[in-house]
Parts: C-alpha cells; sequence; structure tokens
C-alpha cells in the first residue's frame, strides 16, 4: 500500500513531462510576430525554412484526421503531422502578422478557399487531403522535379495520368540542387498504398552553408511518425535520410 502515493506522484510528473514539448510549441501571436519581423526581408524560401526549423522536437499528431481538422481551427501548434508542418511553415512565411497567416492559410490549405466563422472553419472537407493535389494546384509554388535531376515516369493515382518523379537514388546524388525552403513530396511504394495515396510523406528543405560549394549541408525537415506510434518533428540530413526510406522517389516544388 506504501507504494502507491509513489506510484501515483511518477504518474503525475511524467504527464507533466510529457506535455512540455506542447506548451513549447504551442507559440503565441506575439512570439509569431517577433519571429516573423526577425526574417521578414529574406526571400520566401528563406522563410519557409526558417519557420518548419521552429517546430523541431513537436510531437507528431495522432488524430487520424489532424487535430486541426477535428476541431476545425486553423491554428493548431501543439502536434503536428507532416501536411500540418507544411501548411504552417508557408502560411507563417508568406505572412507579415499572426492574423495574415491564418489569411493564408484559407487559401494554400483548400482546392478552392476555406470559410471561417467565429474562429471555426466550416468547409474542411475541401481540404487537400493528397499531397499530390497540392502540387497540381500550382498553389504550392512551382514544380522543379525535372530541373533537379533526370526523372523518370510512373502512372498516377486516383484516376491521374503518368507522373514525371525523381526516383530515390536520382534525388540522392542531385540533393546540391535543391534550395532552402523546397518541398520535398516523398512517393510512397504502390504495394504500401492504403487510399490509392500516391504522395505519402512531405518535408521541407534547409540548406545551411549556402556558399554553394561542397562543403553545403542539406537538411530535411519533417515531421517523422505515424498515426499509431506517434513521432516528432526533426532535422536530418536528406541523404542520411534518403538512404532509409522505403519511398520510391519525389517530386519537388519551390516557392518564388
Amino acid at each position: 500500500m506504501r507504494c502507491a502515493p509513489s506510484a501515483a506522484l511518477f504518474f503525475i510528473i511524467f504527464s507533466l513531462f510529457s506535455l512540455i514539448p506542447s506548451l513549447i510549441h504551442a507559440f503565441t501571436d506575439n512570439e509569431v510576430a517577433r519571429l516573423q519581423s526577425i526574417v521578414r526581408d529574406r526571400d520566401a524560401g528563406e522563410r519557409i525554412a526558417f519557420w518548419a526549423e521552429q517546430f523541431v522536437g513537436t510531437p507528431y499528431d495522432r488524430d487520424p484526421q489532424g487535430e486541426y481538422v477535428s476541431r476545425r481551427v486553423v491554428v493548431s501548434d501543439e502536434r503536428v503531422d507532416c501536411m500540418y508542418h507544411v501548411f504552417r511553415s508557408l502560411e507563417l512565411a508568406l505572412a507579415d502578422t499572426p492574423a495574415d497567416a491564418v489569411k493564408v492559410a484559407l487559401d494554400k490549405r483548400f482546392r478552392t478557399k476555406g470559410v471561417m466563422e467565429g474562429g471555426v472553419v466550416m468547409n474542411y472537407e475541401d481540404r487537400f487531403e493528397y499531397g499530390e493535389d497540392m502540387i497540381d494546384s500550382g498553389k504550392w509554388g512551382e514544380e522543379v522535379t525535372a530541373s533537379v535531376g533526370i526523372t523518370k515516369t510512373i502512372n498516377g493515382t486516383r484516376g491521374k495520368g503518368p507522373v514525371e518523379i525523381l526516383s530515390t537514388e536520382e534525388l540522392r546524388r542531385r540533393t546540391g540542387r535543391l534550395r532552402s525552403g523546397d518541398f520535398v513530396f516523398f512517393i510512397k511504394n504502390p504495394k504500401k498504398r492504403t487510399r490509392h495515396e500516391f504522395v505519402g510523406h512531405i518535408g521541407i528543405v534547409k540548406v545551411e552553408n549556402g556558399d554553394g560549394g561542397r562543403s553545403d549541408k542539406v537538411y530535411l525537415i519533417h515531421a517523422k511518425g505515424t498515426k499509431k506510434k506517434g513521432g516528432v518533428v526533426r532535422k536530418v540530413l536528406l541523404e542520411d535520410c534518403l538512404w532509409k526510406t522505403s519511398h520510391i522517389g519525389a517530386r519537388i516544388t519551390r516557392y518564388p
């Protein structure tokens, strides 16, 4: 019986520590505004990479739809999946204020246009659910896949025609052609698709040292995890990621 209080105390302490990452990464409007002012004069790609990196360490969102969808909100920074991570990084990068970022979200997250009433998003059924639809919409920058390396053609899904992608091996050889802020849409192995999804994961590139020489390091910042097991936002060398991935290739977009 004497062990019961200690066990309860341990549980409470563990629960509090598990909340710390969420508290750290739940940005206030003042924090967002301060960070936006710091990077305002950088080019779009640098701003996108900057914001992607601010989420490093954030817990993975295990809600099957995404907490932001279930709660019908725009801002849900406490936990993120790979799609919300790239959504939010672009929105914050293109906006001058926290309020402007919400306006950007109502454009970039939707096939048409998001509708919000009283802080509640009314039409998340119109959101992008597939990464390939984000690319094809033109809202997520210019596709630069073919300028990064030699592409190959594979069949699309959901009635879409043939698609040009970079194989994983080709992308690994051409990482030096990527720029900060590039979006990498990883193509899922057909044998592992569950909903006819073509894109299985999305991440954002950050290039460091920036002198254009061999000393440049190309990182991928991405929300790595699964809905069943969770995970965390990480910053890893892209080359290392490509050696380990089960994805068969990628498409790349770049914001002007």
